[in-house]
C-alpha cells in the first residue's frame, strides 16, 4: 500500500508596485519574498547580488530614499511607496563613474561578488563623509564582506575617489576666489 503524498495548500500572492530605478513594477509575490529577490527574479535586475541572506555580507545593498540597505532582509512589501535603486540605476551618475575607474586603477576588483554592494556603499561614503580617513572608510564598509581583496585596493578606491573630489572644491574655491 503506498502512502499519499501530503497536499499543502497553495501559497497566497499579493499584487505589489514597487518604485525601482524610476520605474514602477507591478509584481506578484508571496508576501514573505525579500526585496532582493523580488529585484532579482520580478525586475530582472541582477546586480543586486545574494551573498549570506543575513544582512551581514552587503552583497545585497541597494539604496532605499536616498541610503544604503541590505535587501536580503525585509520583504518586498515593506517598499511599496518607497524609491529604490539598485546599481544599474547609477549607470550614468558622475560619482558612481568616478568610483568605478578608481577601483579598477586601484585593483580593487577581483571575483566581482561584492562589487555592487561596495560600490553602493561607497558612493554613500563619498557623498556623506567627504574628508573621511582611511579609517573611517574601513569602518564604514564593516558591512560589506570581500574575501578576495583583503580590502586596501577598495579603501585606496574610496580615498582615490574622495581626494580627487575635495581637491576638486580646492581648486574652484581657488579660482572663484581670484576672479574676485
Amino acid at each position: 500500500m503506498t502512502t499519499p503524498l501530503l497536499a499543502f495548500p497553495p501559497v497566497a500572492t499579493e499584487t505589489i508596485r514597487l518604485d525601482v530605478n524610476g520605474r514602477v513594477h507591478e509584481l506578484h509575490v508571496e508576501p514573505r519574498t525579500h526585496l532582493a529577490d523580488a529585484l532579482r527574479e520580478h525586475c530582472g535586475l541582477t546586480a543586486t547580488h545574494l551573498g549570506c541572506e543575513h544582512g551581514v555580507c552587503g552583497a545585497c545593498t541597494v539604496e532605499v530614499d536616498g541610503a544604503p540597505q541590505r535587501s536580503c532582509l525585509q520583504s518586498a512589501v515593506r517598499f511599496v511607496g518607497k524609491p529604490v535603486r539598485t546599481l544599474e540605476a547609477f549607470d550614468d551618475d558622475p560619482v558612481m563613474a568616478e568610483l568605478r575607474a578608481a577601483f579598477s586603477a586601484e585593483h580593487a576588483l577581483q571575483c566581482g561578488y561584492c562589487t555592487p554592494g561596495m560600490l553602493m556603499t561607497a558612493r554613500d561614503i563619498v557623498l556623506r563623509l567627504p574628508h573621511a580617513d582611511d579609517d573611517r572608510v574601513r569602518e564604514e564598509l564593516a558591512g560589506n564582506l570581500c574575501r578576495c581583496t583583503g580590502y586596501q585596493g577598495i579603501v585606496q578606491a574610496i580615498r582615490r575617489v574622495l581626494d580627487a573630489r575635495v581637491a576638486g572644491a580646492t581648486s574652484a574655491s581657488q579660482e572663484i576666489a581670484h576672479a574676485a
